[in-house]
């Protein structure tokens, strides 16, 4: 495996460790600006990290000259009438999005491994369906029930300039926005239906908190079947048995965003109280919420252990 094409939007093209400086002496590959012909004939497979409505124009070059795709991007994750609603804009690659599979090793890893398209999930619905998947596998909860409440550090927001997300308005703050109305909404719908084998929908808050990285999201699930603590825990670590990405804690505890941090990491909790379950699970927003695991993914895809320059 080498790296052997960069590039981004920048005014000088220069060696990715004088972006980063920590990649001194490991990845000196000049990071150069975008030129898509340049990057076919370069690679076998890409990750493309840009913008919503920008990955369905270069991800069709890409899968014409039989490249294999993992899109960091939205473009590929709802069916295009429901991606018309959440993201204001008709899909243009509607020929390829049938053959995308949605990146959640957890979850589709076999149909992973046969991909030319791979839908990198959003950070929000990592740490939601794989919070909320054991026990709606089970069909042990009310599926017409389910409440995710979510913190977010800023990076979640990207690096564009925002007064919003300037030191000043984030620090010291703490406030919820786009109120059961993200964009990942949708998403995390899509996919917890295809669990359950009906349609669901999940009220969903998210929250900016003042911290640079990681997620922490905590689910409330209605039990039908009673249940203590252990019981529900016996169901998550049977369900993720295997799964090298996912730590499941015992006896009631309770995962911390400083767990996870700088890894590839989902681990979550579970305690139960009377006929609700509420779930705990914690991501690195820019790791298993979108770099480590598109690195997850193309490591099943390319046959490698899955674990593979991940931590």
């Amino acid at each position: 495996m080498k790296v052997v094409y960069l590039s981004a939007v920048i005014d000088k093209e220069l060696p990715i460790s004088d972006i980063f400086p920590s990649l001194k002496g490991k990845i000196d590959t000049i990071c150069k600006k975008p030129d898509t012909d340049e990057a076919v004939s370069a690679v076998d497979l890409i990750f493309l990290a840009l913008p919503h409505r920008v990955s369905m124009e270069a991800a069709p070059k890409f899968l014409k000259a039989k490249r294999l795709v993992i899109d960091l991007s939205a473009d590929y994750r709802l069916h295009h009438d429901v991606y018309k609603v959440w993201y204001g804009a008709e899909h243009k690659d509607k020929a390829n999005l049938p053959k995308a599979v949605y990146g959640l090793p957890e979850i589709y890893h076999n149909a992973i491994k046969g991909a030319e398209l791979v839908a990198n999930p959003g950070c929000y619905p990592t740490s939601i369906i794989l919070a909320i998947a054991p026990l709606l596998s089970e069909m042990v909860i009310d599926a017409d029930y389910i409440i995710a409440d979510s913190k977010s550090g800023v990076t979640g927001a990207g690096r564009r300039p925002d007064l919003s997300l300037s030191f000043g308005e984030v620090n010291e703050n703490l406030k919820c926005y786009k109120v059961n109305e993200h964009q990942h909404k949708p998403e995390i719908n899509k996919i917890l239906s295809a669990i359950a084998g009906k349609g669901i929908d999940v009220v969903f808050t998210p929250h900016l908190i003042p911290m640079n990285r990681g997620i922490l999201s905590t689910v409330y699930l209605k039990l039908k079947k009673r249940m203590d603590t252990k019981g529900a825990v016996k169901i998550y670590q049977d369900f993720y048995d295997g799964k090298p990405f996912v730590r499941i804690y015992v006896d009631g505890k309770l995962p911390q965003v400083r767990d996870v941090v700088r890894t590839n990491f989902c681990d979550i909790g579970i305690k139960v109280t009377g006929d609700t379950a509420i779930v705990v699970s914690c991501i690195d927003n820019l790791l298993k919420g979108a770099a480590g695991q598109a690195v997850q993914n193309m490591n099943i895809i390319a046959g490698f252990e899955e674990t593979k320059g991940l931590v």
